[in-house]
């Protein structure tokens, strides 16, 4: 059996977090070995209150689920919540170990939950990193368009980036992989009405599974992509 790590915030709504990625992990027949770094008290509409876990704590759950066995092939890291929490995933995660960054700053329902500085060497380490629109421009401390705010944060060492486009406008849904020094490899599909919490931890979770399976990287992200489509037209 496969597993991963799955570390970021539990979700009282379950909408997003840890039960999502739970979810969509089991849909891929992937186990989840679960590092909690907060414990979001959280409606559908919004961010009552976060009480997060100490960077001991978090370092301390990741070095036990690290232990488990099967030993986990890939992690998703979601909510962080602050650069000391970053710090300490950093520190635990074995250096070889694919890692899937959701760069979530806020919620779905609004409430802040990161610093766009707080990510520290999780940036660089990361195998991909999958921002939306709105954290691609925070992140990269750009505007302009996606390939050139892309092309900042592949310049400051990023490995990959994949721009949702979840939140865009247009007939199409287009995601697009950016690596450093590869061509850009979009993912269009035709943009369904309506949409969810937890869009963006169930495509990290999904490319993560895939990785923890062996899948290459641009195939991840299409099988992702699938995934994320089929469970949003449910």
């Amino acid at each position: 059996m496969t597993a991963i790590l799955a570390i970021g915030g539990t979700d009282s709504s379950g909408g997003a977090g840890l039960t999502r990625d739970t979810a969509m992990a089991a849909e891929f027949g992937v186990t989840v070995r679960p590092v909690v770094t907060a414990v979001t008290v959280q409606t559908d509409a919004a961010v009552l209150a976060i009480h997060p876990s100490t960077p001991q704590a978090v370092a301390d759950q990741a070095q036990a689920a690290l232990a488990a066995l099967p030993a986990p092939a890939a992690a998703k890291i979601g909510m962080l919540g602050s650069a000391a929490a970053a710090s300490a995933v950093d520190a635990a995660l074995p250096r070889e170990m694919p890692i899937v960054l959701d760069p979530v700053l806020k919620a779905s329902s609004g409430g802040r939950l990161m610093a766009a500085d707080g990510f520290g060497a999780l940036l660089q380490r990361a195998a991909l990193v999958t921002p939306n629109l709105a954290e691609l421009e925070v992140l990269s401390g750009s505007t302009g368009s996606i390939e050139a705010q892309a092309a900042q944060l592949l310049a400051q060492g990023v490995r990959a980036v994949l721009v949702k486009d979840g939140h865009g406008t247009g007939a199409e849904s287009i995601d697009v992989l950016f690596t450093a020094g590869g061509a850009a490899t979009p993912f269009a599909a035709a943009r369904l009405p309506g949409s969810k919490r937890g869009t963006g931890c169930s495509l990290a979770t999904t490319i993560a599974c895939c990785l923890a399976r062996g899948e290459t990287l641009p195939e991840a992200c299409r099988l992702g992509k699938a995934a994320v489509r089929r469970w949003l037209g449910r």
